[in-house]
């Protein structure tokens, strides 16, 4: 089970603690989906916010449980069906769940791709703890061959199954954009009108924070602290896919979790993409989109935002260069004005 303490991120906190005086802030922390999860609820009575807290750590634990890619899961009890070549009946929320992820990896040109759990594996990220180890070239060359895509997949109701025993489904790049909008949901059931999730880096606002809008800082890729300070409107997300986090180093080189599915190797080049997204299902597209850009790399990211219809969003290429879209570029305010980037038109 995930164990809950009354603490927070210290960059979120130095921005959340910004007004002076004791204020009406319930604040928890969590760890699940194998990284840091903080909610956080303005302006209610305590018992009431930390009943919401409950619930929704309670959601996120079953999600966890649920969507496994390497421990006993449905999704991991769905992958040994498949590398068998046969058919499993799933719940409706994990065909939903599916059905949704071929849509965004299909708008991606399959850059974003879950089915390539194999690679991931192979690379050594399926795990607590990764180990500085490179695979066997003729093995990541072999699972890139396989081509596992999610068109591969057989949806159906209730039973899916898939034309390639390749496929092997890691949904690690879309469960905490998943879990987001159900804290969300779940949050608003309870009557709590003002909140900020955040796992991982992927962050969703709802209302205020008192008289003004939630502040948050996205993370330097290479230093402690936040590059750039934001404002999170109500229903607006925000999601960072990063090189720092999990990753591992060899002989001076950073191998990173992110997977370009064309070559089997982790994407070179980009320290962090960071995008901004709005509406209907916001937490989870900032976690799936933000995917496409980040192994397009430097020199294909705009053409990637385009195609994920994203007004706003920015890139941080190896030397540190901060590359953004001129709509990001009106809602960041810089730690360091003298920061090196380049606004695109």
């Amino acid at each position: 089970m995930i164990k809950i303490t009354r603490i927070i991120l210290p960059a979120l906190a130095l921005l959340l603690a910004s007004c002076g005086g004791k204020e009406p802030l319930y604040q928890e922390q969590a760890y699940v989906f194998g990284t840091q999860v903080d909610v956080s609820i303005y302006g209610e009575d305590e018992a009431k916010a930390r009943q919401a807290v409950v619930l929704v750590m309670r959601e996120f634990q079953r999600l966890h449980d649920k969507l496994h890619a390497w421990k006993p899961s449905e999704l991991s009890n769905l992958n040994t069906a498949i590398a068998q070549g046969k058919s499993m009946r799933i719940s409706p929320e994990l065909a939903w769940m599916l059905k949704d992820a071929a849509r965004v990896s299909a708008q991606s040109d399959g850059l974003f791709n879950p089915a390539i759990g194999s690679l991931v594996k192979a690379w050594g990220f399926q795990a607590e703890d990764f180990k500085a180890v490179l695979p066997v070239k003729k093995k990541i060359a072999a699972l890139v061959k396989a081509n596992p895509k999610m068109s591969d997949l057989v949806i159906g109701t209730p039973e899916v199954k898939s034309r390639n025993r390749a496929v092997k489904l890691d949904l690690g790049g879309y469960a905490k954009g998943y879990a987001l909008d159900r804290a969300a949901e779940i949050l608003k059931k309870q009557g709590i009108r003002n909140a900020l999730i955040n796992i991982g880096g992927n962050v969703l606002a709802l209302g205020m924070h008192g008289s003004r809008n939630w502040r948050i800082g996205i993370q330097h890729p290479r230093r402690p602290g936040p590059i750039a300070i934001l404002e999170l409107h109500d229903g607006e997300a925000i999601g960072t896919s990063g090189d720092y986090q999990r990753y591992f180093e060899l002989d001076g080189k950073r191998y990173c979790h992110l997977i370009d599915p064309r070559t089997g190797y982790p994407v070179q080049g980009v320290e962090a993409v960071t995008i901004l997204t709005h509406g209907e299902h916001a937490g989870l597209l900032s976690d799936a989109a933000s995917k496409p850009l980040f192994i397009s790399g430097a020199a294909g990211w705009m053409a990637a935002a385009r195609k994920m219809h994203l007004d706003e969003a920015l890139l941080i290429d190896a030397q540190g260069v901060v590359h953004l879209t001129a709509a990001m570029q009106k809602r960041l305010k810089f730690i360091d004005e003298s920061t090196p980037r380049e606004v695109m038109p």
